[in-house]
C-alpha cells in the first residue's frame, strides 16, 4: 500500500509502476515503468501552458533566491503587489479593484463564503447568511466549500454545517431560485455559480445567466463566479463570467492561475465590495501562510504575461476546435452519445454496450483502459471529460482519439 494517501480513491488503492509518475514535460507524463503517456485533463485543468514551462519555472526560481518567503499577513510585499496588477489587469479593472491570495480553489471559496457574509453584515444586514449554490456543483472539499459543493460527496459523514447553505438547479431557467428567494430572500447573501459544472462539464445557460443578474439587482445578494475551472481561456474567452452582460461581484481564480506549478488561488473583489470594506475601515479576518509568498506571486505574474499576448487566444482558438472536432467524431461513429461543454472543456457521454450510457460504476474502468492505451482523460459522471493543453497539436489529438477508441473496444468487449 503506498505510504501517499492519494484523493478521491479507494483508502486499500494500489499502484503500479505505470501508474505512478515520475516527470512530466510538454503534454505528456512518464511513469516508473519507462511508459508515456499524452495528458488529456491539462493536469486536472492546472497547466494549459504544458509541464515545465520555462517562463514560469525561471520567475519561481528567481523569487526564491530574491526572497523564498514573504508574508501577507498585516503587510504586503512588493510580489504580491505585482501579480495583483497583473490579474487585474488581466480581468478587468473596470469590474475588479482588490485581489485576496488564497492556497487553493477550496480554501479560496472559503474565503468567499465568509467575506460575502461579512459585507451584508457591514451593511446592516446581519440576517443575510444564506450561500446558495447549484446541484451539481463542486467548489472543494474544505470545510465550508464541502457544504457549499452541490454534489454528493458524503457531507453527512463529515457533519458538514449545511444549515445555511442552499443549492438550486440551473436547468429550470431560474425557477427554484426565484421560489428560494421568495421563501428566504432576506437571508441571502450571495449566489455561486460555476459557468460550466466542473461536475458533468454541464454549461450554464445565457437564460439562467441573464436570470441571476437580474435577481441579484432586485434582491440585494451578491453574485460570484468561481472559475477556478473555467478561467484563463478554458471556455474560449478569456473568463467566462466577462461575456456576462455584467460582471460578478467576486471572481474566484485557481488551478491555471500558476500552470499548476505553486499551490494558489485568488479571489478578485468587485468595486461595491470593496468599497463597503475600505469605507467602514472593516477587517477581514482571514488568513493563509502560505498565501501570496513570493513564488506564488512570481508564478502569476508569469502566467498572466503569457496570456497578455493574442498567439495564446489563437491557440485556445485552435484547440477547442481541435476537441470539438474529435468528440464530433466520437459522436457521429456511435461511440458518444452526448457532448457537452465549452471551449476545451468537453464532457463526453458515451456509449455502453449493456446500459444505454456508460454507468457511473463503470467509469474508473473506462479511464484505466484508454491510460492503458495511452492516454490520460478525466473522469466523467457518464463518460470521460477533455482538456487539453492549449500547445496541442494535430499530431496529439490523433493519438487520443486512438487511445480512446482502444479503450472504448477494449472495455465493449469485456462486457459485450
Amino acid at each position: 500500500m503506498s505510504p501517499v494517501w492519494p484523493a478521491l480513491v479507494r483508502a486499500d488503492a494500489r499502484f503500479g509502476a505505470d501508474r505512478i509518475a515520475v516527470s512530466a514535460r510538454g503534454h505528456r507524463i512518464r511513469y516508473a515503468d519507462g511508459s508515456e503517456r499524452l495528458c488529456a485533463t491539462s493536469g486536472l485543468w492546472n497547466v494549459p501552458l504544458g509541464y515545465g514551462h520555462e517562463g514560469v519555472a525561471d520567475a519561481i526560481a528567481k523569487a526564491l533566491r530574491d526572497a523564498s518567503y514573504l508574508t501577507l499577513f498585516r503587510t504586503v510585499h512588493r510580489p504580491a503587489l505585482e501579480a495583483a496588477d497583473a490579474l487585474l489587469d488581466l480581468t478587468g479593472r473596470e469590474s475588479y479593484r482588490r485581489v485576496i491570495f488564497s492556497t487553493s480553489g477550496g480554501a479560496a471559496n472559503d474565503a468567499v463564503m465568509k467575506l460575502v457574509r461579512q459585507y451584508q453584515g457591514e451593511r446592516g444586514e446581519g440576517a443575510r447568511t444564506l450561500v446558495v449554490g447549484l446541484r451539481s456543483s463542486y467548489h472543494g472539499t474544505m470545510y465550508g466549500s464541502h457544504a457549499l459543493s452541490g454534489d454528493a460527496l458524503g457531507q453527512g459523514a463529515y457533519a458538514l454545517d449545511r444549515r445555511t447553505v442552499r443549492h438550486v438547479d440551473h436547468r429550470d431557467e431560474g425557477a427554484e431560485l426565484r421560489a428560494l428567494l421568495r421563501r428566504e430572500g432576506p437571508r441571502v447573501a450571495a449566489v455561486v455559480v460555476e459557468p460550466v459544472l466542473g461536475t458533468g462539464a454541464h454549461p450554464l445557460s445565457r437564460a439562467f445567466v441573464e436570470t441571476v443578474l437580474d435577481l441579484r439587482d432586485e434582491h440585494g445578494f451578491l453574485l460570484v463566479a468561481d472559475e477556478v475551472a473555467t478561467g484563463f481561456g478554458r471556455t474560449g474567452p478569456l473568463f467566462a463570467s466577462r461575456e456576462w452582460t455584467r460582471s460578478p461581484d467576486l471572481l474566484v481564480l485557481s488551478k491555471a492561475l500558476t500552470n499548476g506549478a505553486v499551490g494558489a488561488a485568488a479571489v478578485l473583489v468587485g468595486a461595491r465590495v470593496a468599497a463597503e470594506f475600505a469605507d467602514r475601515g472593516a477587517v477581514f479576518v482571514h488568513g493563509e501562510t502560505q498565501a501570496g509568498t513570493p513564488t506564488c506571486a512570481a508564478a502569476v505574474s508569469a502566467v498572466a504575461e503569457e496570456f497578455r499576448g493574442c498567439g495564446m487566444r489563437d491557440a485556445i482558438a485552435r484547440v477547442s476546435a481541435g476537441v470539438r472536432a474529435l468528440a464530433d467524431g466520437l459522436l457521429r461513429d456511435g461511440l458518444a452519445i452526448e457532448v457537452r461543454g465549452r471551449g476545451a472543456f468537453l464532457g463526453l457521454a458515451l456509449a455502453d454496450p449493456v446500459e444505454p450510457r456508460l454507468p457511473a460504476a463503470r467509469v474508473a474502468e473506462l479511464v484505466a483502459a484508454i491510460h492503458t492505451a495511452g492516454a490520460i482523460v478525466h473522469p466523467g459522471v457518464d463518460g470521460i471529460q477533455l482538456l487539453p493543453a492549449y500547445g496541442y497539436t494535430d499530431a496529439d489529438f490523433a493519438e487520443l482519439d486512438a487511445a480512446i477508441r482502444v479503450g472504448l473496444a477494449r472495455m465493449a468487449e469485456r462486457w459485450s
